[in-house]
């Protein structure tokens, strides 16, 4: 029996019959892959153990204020002499906030500079982006003078602003002297001070726009251009066929980051006007900082603070919203 049984089994063994049991069949061939999941595993533990210390850092720094802020909007917040005591929850502060005028005069004057300054510095920025794309050597000068307005301080460049617009002595009111025959009190009345803000806005923060668009167009293929002009399309068909769909997504990062910062201004009206004539000028962050350091009103700075956080986020989420949805049309169609 065991002469008759031994050939079989080597004949089993040599034509590579697969064994039986929990090993069998595609078990023998996936076995390789365990090892490659759990070293995957362990550099993603290796990964959050290093990365935890920022990660605890940024909860302190950011998570921790916002939540402490949304604390203090719905809470009874009293000044005591030994601190701040929270009460009972409460809605007090958003009821005032809703029904002070004052809030939606800053809120009005936020949005208003939001979307005119964003505006302004999309379209110069995009232009001084194609001039500086078609340049050779002088680039790397250029680019360097343009980040200049950038690199300052926003509030030395709004004091540098302030003693422009001097109605005495400033060199602005000088030249309307000059060119109209007349000494505009610019920062003093509501018009011109805004409009004055804006300016001082476009000059800082144009440059950066520029910066963003023209890594947008280095990105943009020579081919596509080729293309194109083979097609019989012309420099304008071209920018708007061509170059604008491209830079979508470049210019929705720029867009996205100025609409962040320009709905908190705060250090520009602060210098220039202090928020006046009267409260022309005085944004929702100036609103907020007044609540809170002048008048001592903790909960209601808070709640400053939260909504305006909120329709910030709401805008953005917005504005995300049609972006991806014009995308997939073009991805569609």
């Amino acid at each position: 029996m065991s002469s008759t049984l031994q050939p079989k089994t080597m004949t089993a063994r040599s034509w590579g019959a697969r064994p039986s049991g929990p090993n069998a069949g595609p078990g023998r061939r996936s076995g390789p892959a365990e090892p490659a999941r759990s070293a995957s595993r362990r550099r993603r533990r290796t990964g959050w153990f290093f990365a935890s210390p920022a990660l605890l850092l940024v909860a302190v720094v950011t998570v921790f204020p916002v939540i402490f802020s949304l604390v203090l909007s719905f809470t009874d917040v009293r000044l005591e002499y030994g601190g701040i005591h929270l009460g009972s929850p409460t809605l007090v502060h958003y009821e005032a906030l809703l029904g002070n005028p004052e809030w939606y005069r800053a809120l009005g004057f936020t949005l208003g500079f939001t979307v005119v300054s964003v505006l302004l510095e999309l379209v110069l920025g995009t232009l001084v982006a194609l001039v500086l794309e078609r340049l050779g050597a002088a680039r790397g000068w250029l680019i360097a003078l343009l980040l200049l307005p950038w690199a300052l301080i926003n509030v030395v460049a709004a004091q540098l602003w302030s003693y422009l617009f001097n109605g005495t002595y400033g060199a602005v009111t000088w030249l309307f002297d000059q060119v109209l025959g007349t000494q505009p009190d610019i920062l003093g009345r509501p018009a011109p001070a805004i409009a004055a803000m804006v300016a001082v806005d476009v000059w800082k923060t144009t440059p950066f726009v520029a910066i963003v668009v023209l890594a947008g167009l280095m990105l943009i293929p020579a081919e596509v251009y080729e293309a194109a002009e083979l097609d019989g399309a012309g420099t304008w068909t071209t920018f708007w066929r061509v170059t604008l769909p491209q830079l979508k997504p470049i210019v929705a990062i720029a867009v996205l980051f100025r609409i962040l910062q320009a709905f908190g201004i705060f250090d520009l009206p602060f210098v220039l006007t202090q928020g006046g004539p009267g409260t022309a000028t005085q944004s929702v962050a100036m609103l907020g900082y007044r609540v809170l350091f002048q008048d001592l009103d903790f909960g209601g700075g808070a709640a400053v603070a939260v909504s305006t956080a909120a329709i910030v986020m709401a805008c953005c989420l917005l504005f995300l919203r049609v972006f991806r949805a014009q995308a997939d049309e073009e991805v569609q169609g």
